[in-house]
């Protein structure tokens, strides 16, 4: 008895690989490339700071105002030859006679000499900001400095580098900036320098005691054991992180950099050959207007210098907000 297999079915002819497709089969998948380079993201992340810090200084109303009174005035200061001529400072062209009262001719009246005090406001604002800026950046410079190193280094180099700083802010600061002032030669780089050197001991402290905050983070520990330097760690992980203190720090110092430098102007130790609103204080003082009764001779200015530093305090409170999250959440 013979049992029926059931048929196998034909096989069919398989084709050897090609070297082409069997390389293929063996290679890897290429990963897809990134979208852009490390300094195309690193300029983005900038921008959405940026648009994120704008977002937020927006919500302040003081802020505002403080920086929209800035740019005026700013813009008056740069585009002060074109609005009220570059002969505005002149004694020996003066276009009016001395000491007249506001008029439509001269809406804030004239000086002893018969210039156009109008004239003569927006001319100073260019002494006035330029010294205030310049001078805060250089104390703000000095203040970082000395907070960032003392708060890295332990030990003498931060107990005698604070001892100095605690010298400084008991000194009376005026009357460093006076004694500066008089001993050099009187300049606008004298009053910068004055200003710079006296004022940084705020900062230096303020600096230090954030730059312990951040150097008691784990990932500090971390760039220490991978080998990361003294420079290494100050320049690339404190000073980012200090930064906004900084920022928000220097706003506040301009302020008090142009209430200095009008006093010093105000006492005769700046520049005679500069128009400045403290110089224009002091001028109206010698010429008598005091006693006379002019008060356009020394209210304009007087305002100019009170309303400047109040933007300058309102911006700087602001940014101070906006950075520190913790005073957002209370404002």
């Amino acid at each position: 008895m013979t049992t029926d297999s059931a048929p196998t079915p034909p096989s069919t002819p398989t084709t050897p690989p090609t070297p082409a497709s069997a390389s293929a089969a063996a290679a890897p998948t290429a990963p897809a490339a990134p979208g852009g380079s490390a300094r195309s993201l690193a300029r983005a992340r900038r921008r959405h700071s940026a648009a994120r810090f704008w977002r937020e200084y927006r919500t302040h109303r003081a802020g505002l105002f403080g920086l929209a009174v800035l740019v005026l005035i700013a813009l008056a200061a740069v585009f002060a030859p074109l609005l009220v001529g570059s002969d505005a400072q002149s004694v020996t062209d003066a276009p009016g006679k001395p000491m007249e009262s506001p008029s439509a001719a001269y809406p804030l009246g004239t000086d002893q000499f018969g210039r156009d005090l109008l004239g003569l406001l927006v001319w100073g604002a260019r002494i006035s900001l330029s010294v205030g800026l310049l001078a805060a950046v250089l104390s703000v410079a000095i203040g970082t400095l000395v907070g960032i190193t003392a708060g890295h280094f332990k030990g003498w180099y931060a107990t005698v580098i604070m001892r100095i700083t605690d010298w400084f802010l008991v000194m009376p600061t005026l009357v460093l900036a006076i004694a500066l002032a008089a001993v050099m030669s009187g300049t606008i780089w004298t009053i910068i320098l004055a200003i710079g050197v006296t004022t940084w001991p705020t900062t230096a402290r303020l600096v230090r005691a954030q730059t312990l905050a951040v150097e008691s983070r784990p990932y500090i520990e971390r760039a220490q054991a991978l080998g990361g330097g003294h420079g290494h760690i100050m320049a690339r992980h404190v000073l980012p992180n200090v930064m906004p203190l900084v920022l928000a720090q220097t706003t506040l110092v301009i302020s008090g950099a142009i209430l200095t430098e009008a006093t010093l102007a105000f006492l005769g130790l700046g520049d005679p050959t500069s128009v400045s609103w403290g110089g224009l204080l002091q001028d109206a003082r010698e010429a008598g207007a005091v006693s006379a009764g002019h008060w356009w001779y020394l209210a304009p200015p007087g305002l100019a210098i009170a309303i400047v530093a109040l933007a300058f305090t309102l911006c700087g409170r602001a940014v101070e907000s906006v950075l520190n999250p913790r005073l957002g959440a209370t404002r």
